[in-house]
């Protein structure tokens, strides 16, 4: 099927099906679409709002024949008031330095992404990932992204050891959160949720109305995390709601 998009027609593709990472005994497919060089960042902003999420220069959305639990979710920055437990986890990362990068891939980060996988994803779809493979992921792109670095205080004149990266495109609506990984030996920080509580604050603090948390999966232990930012808005076949 084709769609029109600004400057060019996209074409969208679908992917056969396998075995679902996220729900035992299901099966997914995907609908993906390359984005263009052209105007990249425009076509990824409409693409976001309807439900897709970006790898590299790819768009894609589940398409599942017999399954509709991905939900793609966002949070609305001025209405979210942080709980007790989350300003606790502001609390116990209050010592971590944030930079914007540009998004170019390290060697640091990709240690760390090691580790992270071996710890939390192993055997998943991106354990056997390279080193080739992850500048691609970071710097094989089209539109308006950056790295995020968490780091913790520096014991000497040098930068902190780096704990957390995500990478982060930047919408005309809101940041979309496309994959984040840090240290997975500090567990007791939650620098996962850390990281959408800092997000949260950056989209708060340019103006940018939404945080957008790609998909949720009820019945995702992987997945259960997203659930519990309230409010907490899905996107429906008739448009965003409040879950």
């Amino acid at each position: 099927m084709t769609q029109h998009f600004f400057s060019r027609q996209l074409r969208f593709f679908m992917t056969a099906s396998a075995p679902c990472p996220y729900l035992p005994g299901q099966f997914e497919r995907k609908v993906f679409a390359n984005l263009p060089f052209s105007d990249g960042a425009d076509v990824n902003d409409a693409l976001t709002q309807a439900g897709f999420r970006r790898s590299q220069n790819i768009a894609y959305r589940p398409a599942c024949e017999a399954c509709i639990a991905c939900v793609s979710v966002r949070i609305p920055v001025a209405d979210f008031e942080p709980s007790r437990s989350r300003r606790r986890i502001l609390a116990r990362n209050a010592d971590l330095s944030r930079d914007l990068v540009e998004a170019e891939a390290t060697m640091e980060q990709f240690d760390l992404l090691r580790r992270y996988l071996n710890a939390r994803h192993p055997g998943g779809g991106m354990s056997d990932m390279g080193w080739l493979d992850y500048v691609s992921m970071v710097e094989d792109t089209a539109v308006r992204t950056h790295l995020i670095e968490y780091r913790l205080p520096s014991e000497d004149d040098g930068p902190g050891r780096l704990v957390g990266v995500c990478l982060t495109d930047l919408l005309h609506d809101g940041l979309s959160m496309v994959y984040s990984f840090f240290d997975p030996a500090l567990e007791r920080r939650s620098l996962g949720r850390f990281a959408i509580l800092d997000h949260l604050h950056q989209a708060e603090t340019v103006g940018l109305p939404y945080v957008y948390l790609g998909y949720w999966v009820q019945g995702s232990p992987k997945m259960d995390y997203k659930a519990e930012f309230r409010p907490l808005e899905a996107l429906r076949p008739w448009g965003w709601e409040r879950l």
